[in-house]
């Protein structure tokens, strides 16, 4: 007896619930209901005579069939996605949610206009932009994006860096008259310091280059937040030295409102990454944004690198190498 032929919509849910993490989700992409979204994986698992997911309320598993039935598959559709992008001239359109996740900091200057720029773009895409400052779970959150500081740890994930970038450590003019500029990193233990702390933690760690070598010095401090916005907006008021990736901070270093120290110990890049589950296909959606936001990214970063290349001084001028960073952030709002 001859089996039973798969079915290209079931394919597509099956593909798009695992991308998603959920069958809600798949089935808001393929803009079919929940009930319907059941039906046809239902429908594929009983063709294929095995169990493809772990279906629970708050989350999807493969099981090993489906994790290795998804290996194969996956490709496939991708294939048949580029397939219609290069017949159609890449006029495909670009549809369904698109769910990103970043850091507030990040997420409030530079990606919310990148957001309402490809949404404006695209019509047809709901963008959802998530703000955490601890790092989420892919997978369990049913996100398609995150755009992360730093490479991250997990070799599960892909990683594609879409920004030049570096940690600095930032106080106020006002707050350096007072107490003084420290000069060795082991000065900061007489500075008052803010660091952005972990969950469950109540100090965090700092790392410099140093003649003798690597250093790496726990910080606490009368305060310190789970909050990066709350930490930087501490060091703005005058309360403290705190550390913040350079693209937090440089239109603050070129008004003046903020100075960094201790530059030649601070060594720490930390470039900017969209990151994404480590499979083969991948949403047109997801690869779009990540094109349009790398695009954007690269005109501003010019300007944010050329502030740190002046960040010691601390004298106000809206400008660094012909730039305003202020001008760039408005000039994608406005694109």
């Amino acid at each position: 007896m001859a089996p039973e032929t798969v079915e290209l919509p079931d394919l597509m849910l099956f593909i798009h619930a695992v991308a998603a993490g959920s069958l809600s989700a798949a089935g808001r992409t393929l803009k079919i209901s929940p009930a319907v979204a059941s039906k046809r994986l239902t429908r594929l698992e009983r063709c294929l005579g095995v169990r493809l997911l772990q279906r629970s309320s708050r989350r999807l598993g493969l099981t090993e069939a489906g994790a290795t039935y998804y290996e194969r598959v996956a490709p496939l559709l991708g294939q048949l996605q580029e397939a219609a992008v290069a017949a159609s001239g890449d006029t495909a359109a670009v549809q369904g949610t698109l769910r990103i996740t970043a850091t507030h900091a990040f997420g409030r200057r530079w990606l919310g206009p990148l957001a309402a720029d490809f949404a404006r773009l695209h019509p047809q895409v709901a963008v959802n932009l998530h703000l955490n400052d601890e790092v989420v779970d892919l997978l369990g959150g049913g996100f398609d994006l995150a755009v992360r500081i730093g490479r991250p740890q997990d070799s599960s994930l892909i990683a594609r860096r879409v920004a030049r970038s570096h940690m600095v450590l930032v106080a106020s003019p006002a707050y350096l008259k007072k107490h003084g500029r420290p000069r060795l990193p082991t000065d900061l233990a007489r500075h008052r310091c803010i660091p952005l702390l972990r969950p469950g933690r109540s100090s965090a760690s700092w790392n410099f280059r140093t003649p003798e070598g690597p250093l790496s010095l726990g910080i606490d401090g009368t305060l310190g937040s789970d909050s990066g916005e709350l930490v930087y907006d501490w060091a703005r008021l005058g309360e403290g030295i705190t550390r913040k990736s350079i693209w937090d901070v440089a239109d603050e270093l070129i008004a003046g409102r903020l100075v960094t120290v201790l530059d030649r110990y601070v060594d720490e890049p930390a470039d900017i990454h969209a990151v994404y589950p480590s499979r083969r296909f991948v949403p047109l959606r997801v690869r779009r944004f990540i094109e349009h936001m790398e695009a954007r990214l690269a005109r501003a970063e010019p300007g944010v690198l050329a502030a740190a290349s002046r960040r010691e001084r601390g004298k106000g001028s809206r400008k660094s190498g012909g730039l305003s960073i202020d001008a760039e952030t408005a000039s994608i709002q406005k694109k």
